[in-house]
């Protein structure tokens, strides 16, 4: 596989070792085989270290003592609490924002709701709901919640989203209602639509990942 330039060679591994185990290639407890990834990607052994060390940060991966790197539990619960956190994280944001909107702020969010609204693909609406979702966390999001948040993402990598067709039909309608959360000056309003998007993000998450067939043991007899 050729360098992707342009592109940390750290994220690339992150990227690559995610989409082992979003496809099921890599399994819960298997071991990461760090010299197939340095013939995969091309790169050093050293973007693979920082790789395992942010992976196993984010509790995807975890390191044994002369033994290796293995896949952490990877299942349907895994998804769900990664989501319930995920809601409950952004929802602390939006709150926030609720509680103390400012104009430029109201400005970015409706903007980027009318971009989703127009949007006539699924890669122009996920790129408008990343954007209303930053211009929060950005603003109203400290240090250390914005780092947590921030790790998250590494769980299910942008291509599963972009690439999900019913992202507009089942997603728009929370965004708007948190946005009229937002001006209403409602916090528990605005944070309730964050929990109930994550909500949706996870049971959709855990349909495509069973209809795929990671989770189950398709290698059983």
């Amino acid at each position: 596989m050729p360098k992707n330039y342009g592109v940390k060679e750290k994220d690339q591994v992150v990227t690559h070792i995610i989409n082992l185990v979003m496809t099921g290639k890599l399994r819960s407890g298997d071991r990461i085989d760090r010299n197939e990834i340095v013939r995969d990607l091309g790169l050093s052994r050293v973007p693979i270290q920082e790789a395992v060390v942010q992976l196993e940060h984010d509790g995807i991966l975890s390191t044994r003592y002369h033994r290796g790197a293995f896949v952490a539990r990877f299942d349907e619960a895994t998804v769900s609490e990664h989501h319930e956190l995920y809601g409950i994280l952004n929802g602390i944001a939006s709150a926030r924002c609720a509680a103390g909107p400012t104009p430029r702020i109201l400005a970015c969010l409706d903007d980027s709701l009318r971009t989703m609204r127009s949007a006539k693909d699924t890669k122009t609406f996920q790129e408008a709901c990343w954007t209303f979702r930053d211009a929060i966390n950005d603003e109203y999001a400290g240090p250390r919640l914005h780092a947590t948040i921030r790790a998250g993402k590494s769980f299910a990598p942008a291509e599963f989203w972009t690439i999900y067709p019913k992202a507009k039909a089942e997603f728009l309608a929370g965004y708007e209602a948190e946005l009229a959360a937002i001006q209403a000056r409602d916090p528990e309003g605005a944070r309730k639509a964050c929990i109930e998007r994550a909500e949706l993000m996870a049971r959709i998450m855990i349909g495509e990942l069973t209809r795929r067939g990671v989770f189950g043991d398709l290698r059983s007899p």
